[in-house]
């Protein structure tokens, strides 16, 4: 009885929720309505606006808008209104929320190389738009949460439920490699329909390969665990050696006119001057030192530890990620003392209480007991709180780390004159090659940390061992 009703569950959902897909013609399982997918897009994206600052260079954010409404105006739903943004983020991703919200994080810009790049992620995002990809996932979400509950009801038995929830997660997790193929080959032709080289798709799934293996190849040098891969999906072979991915992306070139764009220095001169790594606006890690120019701050990481940069907070860690001290920014409340503040914010006996006081700044820190205990502090500087969240993982004690948390803590202080340059970003500087030049030769002296001269392979598309052509315009970091 119970297989039946569930049968006839499926069945019902399937009947109710199936839909023509606009860009591949498919029939998909969807619980969704165009009009709730805007709906849904539009509040997503007022909380990536609160959660991810918006690069502040009209020009470039001009740029990339028009790029991908130019590309946009050739997909499967031009009824759309597509938005582009750029994100100030030294992260090597984009994404896309429903109904064309379309995102790009500042560092994966500086490793494209032309304009056909450019429009092959962001045609790459709208054919997740277009093929409704997140729609789906919701759908799925949905209608697994909706079995789980049936299972449970049926049978009384709660785990069941816990089980379906599970196996829903599983399906939904990641759009999954055929869907980012799918993007890819629906990108692909939005490209040569616009004018530009479908070989860009190619070319920028490379450049993601190419950081993928960086990243194992340095995690590995480190004695790290290897690293997640990139946003796409992992590639087993070069992706121009990708059968799947040339066979998504093949039928687009019969779209090609034979006079499809680059746009490479128009592309490159966009770039000039671009942030690399951190910007001004988020904070800049130099080392163990991490320095803000706008909030005129910094403080220190202890040897050994990692400095974190995230848009809603600094955190400092160990190596093997066992301990923390997290720094993140509230407003002061008026009248209400740094020993108010911490008392306020805890509910509870507080153990080791002091006052702070550094640098002409008022603070105070105290222990909130605990297994494990954490250590918490606020330094107030200029009407804004600096809020120190500091623990260890169980069964580690906080005693183990707590000299370090300290040592984090007394060392936040306003900035020095002298400090001031730290606190201004790297950014990317264009030059031309030369018939004598080298990467290993443009390496010499980089203010890159790491290994400078991967690094630069890397933003120049010449990983690993490329050598530029005599005339090309070179990306390096000054």
């Amino acid at each position: 009885m119970m297989r039946r009703l569930l049968g006839a569950l499926i069945a019902l959902m399937l009947l109710q929720g199936c839909a023509q897909n606009p860009a591949t013609g498919e029939r998909n399982f969807v619980m969704m309505s165009e009009s709730q997918e805007l709906e849904l897009g539009r509040k997503y994206s007022q909380e990536i606006a609160k959660e991810y600052p918006r690069y502040p260079d009209e020009k470039l954010q001009a740029y990339v808008q028009q790029v991908g409404e130019r590309v946009a105006s050739h997909s499967h739903r031009t009824n759309l209104t597509y938005h582009f943004t750029v994100i100030d983020s030294p992260d090597i991703n984009a994404f896309a929320l429903p109904g064309g919200y379309i995102y790009i994080h500042r560092g994966l810009l500086a490793y494209l190389s032309s304009e056909a790049e450019l429009a092959a992620v962001l045609g790459h995002e709208v054919g997740h738009v277009t093929a409704r990809h997140s729609v789906q996932q919701q759908s799925q979400s949905q209608a697994w949460g909706i079995l789980g509950q049936a299972v449970a009801i049926g049978t009384g038995v709660g785990a069941a439920g816990d089980i379906t929830g599970a196996l829903g997660s599983a399906f939904v997790r990641g759009y999954g490699r055929d869907m980012e193929l799918q993007a890819d080959g629906l990108g692909a032709q939005y490209l040569a329909r616009a004018g530009y080289d479908p070989q860009a798709m190619i070319q920028v799934v490379e450049v993601l390969k190419n950081q993928d293996d960086f990243a194992r190849d340095e995690a590995k040098k480190a004695g790290k665990p290897e690293p997640t891969s990139s946003y796409h999906g992992v590639f087993d072979t070069h992706p121009g050696n990708d059968r799947r991915l040339q066979e998504v992306v093949g039928p687009a070139r019969a779209l090609a006119t034979g006079q499809q764009e680059v746009n490479r220095d128009v592309f490159m001169q966009h770039l000039n001057g671009l942030p690399y790594g951190d910007s001004e606006s988020t904070g800049i890690r130099r080392g163990q030192q991490f320095y803000h120019a706008e909030l005129d701050f910094t403080f220190s990481a202890p040897p050994g530890w990692e400095l974190l940069n995230r848009p809603n907070a600094v955190i400092a860690h160990t190596a093997d990620q066992n301990a923390f001290v997290a720094l993140v920014l509230e407003k002061v409340k008026a009248g209400q003392t740094p020993q108010q503040f911490v008392r306020s914010r805890v509910s509870g006996k507080l153990a080791d209480e002091r006052e702070l006081s550094q640098a002409g700044l008022q603070g105070y820190t105290a222990v909130i007991p605990g297994r494990p205990a954490k250590r918490v502090a606020v330094i107030y500087k200029d009407n804004s709180s600096y809020v120190f969240i500091a623990s260890v993982k169980a069964p580690a004690s906080l005693e183990t780390e707590d000299e370090n948390f300290l040592k984090v803590i007394n060392s936040f202080r306003p900035l020095r004159a002298e400090e001031r340059k730290l606190a201004q970003p790297l950014r990317l500087q264009l030059v031309r090659a030369t018939s004598a030049q080298t990467m290993t030769k443009l390496a010499q002296g980089s203010t890159l940390p790491g290994d400078a001269e991967s690094r630069l392979r890397l933003l120049n598309h010449l990983y690993p061992s490329g050598e530029p052509r005599p005339g090309d315009w070179l990306k390096v970091v000054r």
